[in-house]
């Protein structure tokens, strides 16, 4: 991830939601340097609120990586396209797994699959 491609997913999610100056959305994001950067294009109607540092515990996500690197734990993986396979594998299981998703992630708004 960096500035540019940031900027893209921004300025399709700005779209998707329909911001504007009359609709404005809150996006709540973490302290990444793209997330911050000066260079960040922030779209007519959306805005940051950025977590404080050193808080996983406000992103239910922070949670599920100690369930996604199960699958490449203890493994000789030969090559960049095999872990690529093998947690793209491991995302579509866990998609499949919502209440053990809220249950890790103690957010009772995990949507089902």
């Amino acid at each position: 991830m960096n500035t540019i491609t940031f900027n893209i997913a921004l300025a399709h999610f700005a779209k998707a939601v329909a911001a504007s100056e009359t609709k404005r959305i809150v996006l709540v994001l973490d302290g990444a340097g793209w997330h911050k950067s000066g260079a960040v294009d922030w779209p007519v109607g959306v805005h940051p609120l950025f977590l404080p540092a050193y808080s996983p515990e406000l992103q239910p996500a922070e949670k599920l990586w100690p369930l996604v690197r199960e699958a490449p734990a203890n493994r000789l993986l030969r090559s960049l396209d095999e872990l690529e396979v093998l947690l793209i594998n491991r995302c579509q299981k866990l998609t499949a797994m919502p209440k053990h998703i809220r249950g890790c992630t103690r957010f009772p708004c995990w949507p089902d699959a």
